[in-house]
């Protein structure tokens, strides 16, 4: 297997040339300039109408850039049963039929199929595919082959979405009517499917949402028009001969039709319509650019009507041109357009879906006609493109009324002109290359270095103030011998929606620091839980996009804060823990600086006492990530679905909780992966995340109160000036009591919540006692058959079974914080009022309903959510 990266392309429409084999060209182009090999199968040994099957390629190279390899899956014709014939057969009786009794064979068939598909891409070293049309069912063998095939091998490779899937033709949009498809819901086609391997592209919007009836909660598919380069087409030195070589009068309006020579594309219509236009007095000439042996009996009606209509003088049957934007010495289709007057597409009425013809005209600057096919106004018209457009619900042929309305465009230049500006203008914005650029950019990212081995991953929002320094601190970690290999790791700012000059500092960064991989990517949702989602799912896409890694060598996503400073070791640490301890997330140590709180001894101790419980408890249960630095293994993050974003209604708008860190390493931790916590790993916070939340701190109304929890971000300034003076003596005790009464049950009671089997564990059983330990195993048993609570990972879910346990131990559970901690923790703050008169031996049952009480928020307010320490 080679090492190098290779883009494998396969298109259904088993044709040299075509609109299909032209986008895939601009899809390939982008991975080209990357580096990657493409190598391109034409589907010959697909489709059976074509009658290719197994034909050898013989100059069909000659239209294609020279950096496109034709190839071909080896051995197809030694499939037993696998041949044009079994595929014509399927196609009629079992698709169009609904006959299935075919189906078994084609199951032992598309095993076989996919055993040489994937021999094949294992041979070329493939690590992405671009499929074309592969929905179509002209061949449900192969497409169930296929699938086959991108399932064993993405996992062998542990690929990740590796598949660039787009459909140009659906079943309801090509050829309907005609019983070739069969009728929807297409019981026996291959539909597509959620696979972590594939991203689905429709041409519009109304592709994708047909495609989302037929395939209801379908979610990896997106938009992705067809592209072209907007430029003029213009004559130069190259092409000055084009009318000459073909016989064309300088001085004759040529009209330019390049297409498929079959029945569909309704040829005839242009053949009447120059009819028209000469007896008009126009003196014109039709160009017909396609392949004449295609389908012979069509090449030969055509050119028989023309006959009969009196125009064969004035039509060209120019055969194959080379691609729009296609090098080489051959002449193009742009160059048939930069001599063109005008460009025509009459196609049939429910046959195309994108009519590449007018793409193609826009983009060079040519004016068009066209029929009013079922989507043009879903692609051109409504969006606003100006030209002669024949009804053919009403008018099967063009009308003396159309005829008019293009002698009039070809021979008014100023019309021609405005027209022509108006379009090009316009579709560049619809339709310009860089279309493609962005959806390869977002969905299938470069590589990673080959030895990069973590991932920091920057959320940033208004950050210009603190980036700079941040990103120096990340340049500037060490290992155990000096500076650390900065090709072991690479970083990922996410742009927020910044209004300063976060992009700006990020970029000169970069490009100060070209030993230091630094990424800039920008996610529109605002949240830095979105933002953070984002950057990890990018590194995960370039991480598995590296060519054939080391399949045991494990990747790391690291999360860090711009607001906050990495110790110049703090990497190295996070890194050699997740080695050495295998864990699914590596947790770091966090740490204030004494000379922020100088002056404020009463806030700093209630700090410190919060940091020394984090620590004791963390060291004996791992702990839970918080954004300002934890890693997680690639694996592990992909298994368990990535960073989860929760949303709730804050000023009649939806907005995404800012948990997302914790929620997240619930959902790890209660999918039975370990959390290791590395304490010689270490983040300084920010003071501001107390001094801008102070009050709130005090009173337990950091994340709101009344059972409202509210989505304030502490960590953006507010426009206010902080409090910098230091506590009461009655402050200090309440935040200290709400900061404990956050911490104990989410740090010390959630993780044997999520995880019983921890109290079986010595160190778990050490900390507690074991009397402690098997008691809160029992009472968690019964808190979990009580209130039939299989999951407690969805956010906040676990905060009543938490709070129960707290309430119920919490005089056994501060007696461990004082053994362990120290004597200063103190007993647990007073129980809330209405608790305090109950009888003993109804203590649970009354806990359990103050848990539970939602309508009042009680139980919200008495924890109060006052962790920010």
């Amino acid at each position: 297997m080679t090492s190098a990266p290779t883009l494998w392309g396969v298109s259904f429409d088993g044709a040299a040339i075509s609109g299909v084999v032209v986008e895939f060209v601009k899809v390939a182009g982008e991975f080209a300039r990357r580096g990657h090999r493409v190598r391109l199968d034409l589907g010959y040994d697909i489709k059976a109408d074509k009658h290719r099957f197994f034909r050898p390629y013989d100059g069909e190279a000659d239209l294609l850039p020279d950096w496109i390899t034709l190839d071909r899956v080896a051995d197809l014709n030694t499939v037993p049963g696998y041949d044009q014939d079994f595929v014509a057969r399927v196609l009629s009786e079992v698709v169009a039929a609904g006959d299935e009794a075919l189906l078994p064979r084609v199951r032992r068939v598309a095993e076989a199929v996919a055993d040489r598909i994937v021999a094949t891409w294992e041979e070329c070293g493939v690590t992405l595919v671009v499929v074309e049309n592969g929905t179509l069912p002209e061949n449900i063998t192969y497409t169930t082959a296929l699938y086959l095939a991108i399932e064993r091998y993405g996992a062998r490779h542990r690929l990740g979405r590796f598949v660039f899937w787009r459909d140009h033709d659906l079943m309801w949009q090509s050829e309907p009517g005609t019983g070739k498809y069969g009728a929807f819901p297409h019981p026996t086609t291959p539909r597509p499917r959620d696979s972590r391997h594939i991203h689905y592209f429709a041409l519009h919007e109304h592709a994708l949402r047909r495609t989302r009836e037929w395939v209801p909660g379908l979610g990896n598919i997106s938009v992705l028009p067809n592209t072209f380069t907007h430029e003029p087409a213009r004559v130069d030195g190259r092409n000055a001969r084009f009318r000459a070589d073909f016989g064309i009068p300088a001085d004759a309006a040529l009209l330019a039709r390049f297409t498929r020579i079959i029945p569909q594309k309704r040829i005839d219509r242009d053949l009447h319509l120059l009819a028209g236009l000469l007896a008009r007095g126009v003196d014109a000439v039709l160009f017909v650019a396609g392949d004449p042996t295609e389908s012979a009996p069509e090449q030969a009606r055509l050119v028989a009507l023309a006959e009969e209509l009196g125009v064969r003088g004035r039509v060209v049957f120019g055969g194959r041109l080379a691609p729009y934007d296609s090098p080489g010495g051959r002449y193009s289709v742009r160059d048939l357009l930069a001599h063109a007057d005008l460009a025509l597409f009459l196609t049939s009425y429910d046959y195309e879906s994108y009519g590449n013809p007018v793409g193609e005209a826009i983009a060079s600057g040519t004016p068009y006609a066209a029929s009013r096919y079922e989507l043009y106004d879903a692609v051109y018209g409504g969006r606003g493109f100006r030209a002669p457009l024949l009804d053919v619900t009403t008018h099967d042929l063009p009308t003396e009324e159309f005829v008019a309305e293009v002698a009039e465009l070809i021979t008014d230049r100023e019309r021609w002109n405005a027209v022509m500006t108006h379009n090009h203008r316009l579709g560049a914005g619809h339709f310009g290359r860089d279309r493609v650029g962005e959806a390869v950019a977002r969905l299938f990212p470069a590589p990673m270095g080959a030895r990069t081995r973590l991932s920091v991953v920057l959320p940033v929002f208004n950050e210009a103030a603190h980036l700079e320094r941040v990103l120096a601190g990340l340049r500037d970690q060490r290992g155990p011998g000096g500076p650390l290999d900065r090709e072991l790791f690479e970083v990922v700012v996410v742009d927020n929606n910044s209004t300063d000059d976060t992009a700006a500092i990020t970029r000169r960064f970069a490009e100060a620091h070209p030993d230091l991989a630094v990424h800039l990517i920008t996610e529109a949702e605002q949240g830095v839980s979105c933002a953070r989602r984002a950057g990890m799912d990018f590194a995960v896409q370039r991480s598995r996009a590296r060519p054939f890694a080391d399949p045991d060598e494990r990747c790391y996503l690291v999360s860090a804060d711009a607001d906050c400073v990495v110790d110049p070791d703090w990497l190295w640490e996070l890194f050699s823990a997740m080695e050495s301890s295998k864990a699914a997330i590596g947790v770091c140590d966090y740490y204030y600086t004494a000379e922020h709180f100088a002056g404020r001894p009463r806030l700093w101790d209630a700090i410190q006492r919060t940091l020394r419980c984090r620590v004791v408890a963390w060291s004996v249960f791992g702990g839970f990530p918080d954004g300002k630095g934890f890693a997680v293994e690639r694996e592990a993050y992909a298994a368990v679905g990535g960073i989860e974003i929760f949303y709730q209604v804050q000023d009649g708008r939806f907005v995404n909780h800012l948990s997302d860190d914790w929620d997240f390493g619930i959902k790890v931790r209660s999918s039975g992966y370990d959390i290791a916590y590395a304490p010689r790993s270490r983040v300084e916070i920010n003071p501001r995340r107390v001094n801008h939340a102070l009050e709130e701190v005090i009173t337990g109304r950091a994340y709101g109160n009344d059972g409202i929890i509210v989505m304030r971000d502490i960590r953006v300034a507010d426009p206010a000036p902080a409090r910098d003076s230091d506590l009461t003596p009655a402050e200090a005790r309440q935040a200290w009591e709400f900061s404990i009464k956050d911490f104990t049950p989410k740090n010390i009671v959630l993780p044997v919540l999520l995880t019983p089997a921890l109290l079986e564990e010595q160190r778990v059983v050490d900390f507690f006692g074991a009397d402690l330990a098997a008691r809160l195993r029992d009472r968690i048993a019964e808190i979990r058959d009580e209130m039939r609570v299989v999951d407690f990972t969805p956010i906040h879910a676990y905060k009543t079974p938490s709070y129960r346990l707290y309430l119920e131990f919490r005089e056994e559970l501060f007696a461990v914080l004082r053994r362990t901690v120290g004597e200063d923790i103190g007993a647990p703050p007073p129980l809330p009022e209405c608790l305090r008169g109950v009888p003993e031996e109804r203590f649970a049952e009354f806990v359990h309903y103050y848990c539970e009480d939602r309508e009042s928020g009680e139980a919200h307010n008495y924890f109060g959510n006052g962790g920010v320490f």
